[in-house]
């Protein structure tokens, strides 16, 4: 069974907020549903809109699966793409990420 994972996120502002996640969720539904500034996820977690842009701190980035090309070139469209980089509705939680620390990056706006 399932234990809680624990995500923090680190907000544009420096903020810390910590949040209790779920196996199987992807980052971007643990954000939207605490409320994280500055993820947006206007597209709905579709891969086209790099709303959920965020940074994996590089201790968790290595247990990520790697982003797939439609990623990749959403990615590449963002404000300062970065080498840990990650749409958060393409990051499924699993319990190995349990204590993962996120940034999100700054609006893409």
């Amino acid at each position: 069974m399932s234990m809680g994972i624990t995500i923090v996120f680190i907000d544009p502002t420096g903020k810390e907020h910590t949040v209790e996640a779920v196996a199987g969720e992807s980052l971007m539904q643990a954000a939207t549903a605490a409320q994280i500034p500055g993820i947006e996820a206007s597209c709905g977690g579709n891969c086209i809109c790099a709303t959920c842009h965020c940074h994996i701190d590089e201790r968790w980035f290595a247990k990520l699966r790697a982003a797939d090309t439609l990623e990749q070139d959403t990615l590449a469209c963002t404000n300062e793409p970065q080498p840990t980089s990650r749409l958060s509705c393409q990051v499924p939680l699993t319990d190995a990420l349990n204590g993962m620390i996120v940034r999100v990056a700054a609006s893409q706006h």
